[in-house]
Order: structure tokens, then sequence, then C-alpha cells
């Protein structure tokens, strides 16, 4: 089971780590998951992808900020980028990480 340290140490150790938090009730999300999976893993293959179920652990939602579902957090080195919550389309979020997702492998 996920816990708060196991996710904050597969921050620590993996450049680039998205956060997918949902919930069973959650029609959207398990709708969008599975495109958002899709498309990062293609694009992006160092990508590192944790799905968060906030009914099982509503202290690791609490813990990020993320009161609203679906919601995806993108980090870079241990660092939030990219938040986006509820409505989002897969193409916008490939298209806001792929610039600093080519600088962060190209360096």
């Amino acid at each position: 089971m996920q816990t708060l340290e196991t996710i904050n140490q597969t921050l620590n150790t993996h450049d680039a780590v998205m956060l997918y938090f949902s919930a069973p009730t959650c029609n959207v999300c398990h709708a969008l998951k599975p495109k958002l999976v899709d498309a990062i893993t293609a694009e992006f293959p160092i990508f590192v992808i944790e799905s968060i179920d906030i009914s099982e652990t509503p202290e690791i939602a609490s813990h990020f900020s993320v009161f609203a579902i679906p919601t995806v957090l993108i980090f870079f080195q241990g660092r939030e980028f990219l938040r986006k919550s509820r409505h989002m389309s897969v193409s916008e979020v490939v298209e806001d990480i792929r610039r600093p997702y080519n600088l962060m492998v190209e360096s």
C-alpha cells in the first residue's frame, strides 16, 4: 500500500514523476487515466506514474493539497511543475510537459 513516505521516496529518486489522484466513484477518473498513462509512457519514457486512490489514502491527497479529482501533479527533479484538476485533455497535459521534459533529458 502507498504511504506518504513511499510517494516522497519516488519523488526523490526519479527525475520525472506523475501523481494521478482519483477515486473509485469517479467515472471521469477511470476514463481519463488509461489515455493519459498511454500518452505519457509513449512520449516520455522515463516518467514514473503513481496512481493514488484518495478514498484509501486521504492523507496523501491532503499533503499535496488535492481537493478535486481527477488531479494530475507533474514533478521534475522533485519539484512540482504542473497541476491540473477536473477538466483537462490528454494533449494539453502532454504539450505542457514536453519542453521541460526534453530540456531535462538533454542536459
